[in-house]
């Protein structure tokens, strides 16, 4: 048995799967019999130079877009994911890489924005607000007042918002999505937002798309490598240097 089956039957049956997962935009082929297996608790780096499918295959996976050819199977079943709901109902969240959050809203209003919570048809409040603060302490972050907008936070403090609701507002899902996480921040924001991701795979299972080489190595448990629309590589973290990803990347290196 090889090293990659072992490892399979180690980590059980996928929580997703993706096989065949094929889109063309006109005469573009934006993927191309893409798979991909998403274990439950792992984060799973999507690399890939730009214009290599990453973005397309992630707006499948969370309903966005639809594919032409291909299945997604989560939990064992096969669905079909035909809008962010269907993907919200099956417990599979995304954060965008604008984080879609309303600047002119407060903290509160934005974690549970679409997700308040009423009793006899009124606002409480106060109960959000007791949420929120148990929320961002599970982030470790901190935040001047709950009715800060969240325009004048910190970069590192709206990606902390965009995910508490994400994470833990509504559906509790088994599966985020996150586009970039660190893109626009500087050094230490990123820092903490890989630190965020670190412990949310520990809770849910992780897909993130990043250029950053060294948070791919610093999160991820394996990679998914695109180059062209196709799977380059599927690499388990530990078991691969940065040249050789590099090299998939660069269509150089073929590794399944």
């Amino acid at each position: 048995m090889t090293s990659d089956e072992t490892n399979k039957e180690e980590r059980g049956q996928p929580i997703l799967s993706a096989s065949g997962i094929t889109k063309h935009f006109g005469g573009i082929h934006a993927l191309e019999g893409v798979d991909m297996d998403l274990y439950d608790k792992e984060a799973l780096a999507l690399l890939g130079d730009n214009g290599a499918g990453k973005s397309t295959l992630i707006k499948i996976i969370s309903g966005a877009l639809d594919q032409d050819e291909g299945e997604i199977v989560f939990n064992g079943e096969p669905v079909r994911i035909a809008d962010p709901n269907d993907a919200k109902e099956l417990g599979i969240k995304t954060v965008h890489q604008d984080l879609a959050l309303f600047t002119l809203l407060d903290v509160t209003s934005n974690l549970f924005a679409g997700e308040e919570k009423t009793r006899f048809g009124f606002l409480q409040k106060g109960k959000m607000d007791e949420d929120t603060d148990e929320i961002l302490e599970e982030l470790r972050v901190s935040v001047k007042s709950l009715r800060q907008r969240v325009g004048s936070l910190s970069g590192g403090q709206r990606h902390a918002v965009a995910i508490g609701r994400g994470v833990y507002v509504g559906h509790e899902p088994s599966v985020i999505i996150m586009d970039e996480p660190t893109a626009g921040l500087g050094v230490e924001e990123s820092k903490n937002v890989i630190q965020l991701l670190k412990d949310l795979k520990k809770k849910v299972s992780v897909i993130f798309i990043t250029h950053n080489m060294d948070y791919a190595f610093d999160v991820a448990d394996r990679a998914l490598v695109l180059a062209s629309g196709r799977v380059a590589g599927m690499v388990d973290m530990d078991e691969t240097t940065e040249e050789e990803i590099v090299g998939m990347m660069m269509g150089k290196i073929k590794k399944t």
